[in-house]
């Protein structure tokens, strides 16, 4: 009978920290809805073409948050034009996807820049509100941007055509595909009288969970911020004018970055000054060097599973 107990307590005893050790390696983000991420201007996804698709536009963040246990989808959509162009084919693409894995449940949306306004679209005016738990927007400029305001007014409306013809055939020729591009629509897409359009007849979905992530640069030096540290001044006079303040990102004022609940942006250490508008997304794997990443999107995706 002693040896009986005994046999029960060692069973028990080696069992317990294999059980434990099991339920402690559970990755964080598994039973979460599928996660698409929606690119922005001159942004592509996993299933584009061209030079462009050597890359990866959300600089491995994707592959990451499927190695912590969630399903991840990044579309491409065409490169320039306007959030309701754009917010079709990122219909056509979920629905697809949805048709090709069987799935008819519901998703989450991380959109950034552009990409959350043609995710907007399409949820409130594409009759995707009931497939969508939550849509997430990572400086995403909602109110507008001043530099496609400022472009709109330094170039004539007579070159307007001509310089949009010259960068649609760069996108192209870049980007390769078919998808019609239109430059002026998206500038127009992006200004703050467009998005004051936009506002107006896109408004939130009741069932849908809203939320807004962003960043600013504190210091705009050309070695953190090569591109976005030059249009960060411009950015700040432009928002100044426009009533949208001076902190930006670049492209974005922090003011026109928040949607919904406002959840803030990444934390950093005191050598790096703030994340631009391309270090948000991590595109060519532009934040890696100066903030935590991977620890940023980890705490998005968590907050998607928590508001299922």
């Amino acid at each position: 009978m002693k040896k009986g107990l005994l046999a029960i307590f060692i069973t028990v005893a080696l069992a317990t920290p294999v059980l434990a050790s099991s339920g402690s390696s559970s990755k964080p983000l598994a039973g979460t809805y599928p996660i698409i991420l929606s690119h922005g201007l001159f942004g592509w996804g996993e299933n584009s073409g061209g030079i462009i698709s050597i890359v990866n536009y959300w600089g491995g963040t994707d592959d990451y948050l499927r190695s912590q246990g969630a399903t991840v989808f990044a579309p491409g959509k065409t490169a320039a034009n306007s959030n309701e162009v754009r917010a079709q084919e990122l219909k056509a693409a979920i629905l697809t996807y949805s048709a090709a894995t069987n799935y008819t449940g519901k998703f989450h949306i991380l959109g950034h820049s552009q990409g959350g306004l043609d995710s907007r679209y399409m949820v409130s005016n594409l009759g995707l509100s009931g497939r969508t738990a939550s849509l997430t927007t990572l400086n995403t400029p909602h109110y507008g941007s001043p530099i496609a305001d400022i472009i709109k007014t330094v170039l004539p409306s007579w070159i307007q055509p001509f310089v949009a013809s010259i960068v649609e055939t760069l996108v192209k020729i870049v980007y390769g595909g078919t998808n019609q591009q239109n430059a002026l629509a998206a500038l127009s897409s992006l200004s703050k009288e467009g998005l004051t359009s936009f506002n107006a007849y896109t408004p939130n979905k009741s069932g849908v969970k809203y939320f807004s992530y962003g960043s600013s640069i504190t210091i705009p030096d050309l070695i953190q911020h090569p591109l976005m540290g030059i249009l960060h001044p411009a950015c700040g006079a432009g928002g100044l004018f426009q009533g949208q303040g001076f902190t930006n990102d670049g492209l974005v004022p922090l003011s026109s970055q928040k949607w919904g609940t406002w959840k803030g942006g990444p934390s950093y250490g005191i050598f790096t000054t703030g994340v631009d508008h391309l270090q948000a997304s991590n595109t060519l794997r532009s934040g890696s060097f100066w903030y935590d990443v991977e620890g940023y999107y980890l705490n998005i995706a968590s907050n998607m599973k928590a508001n299922q």
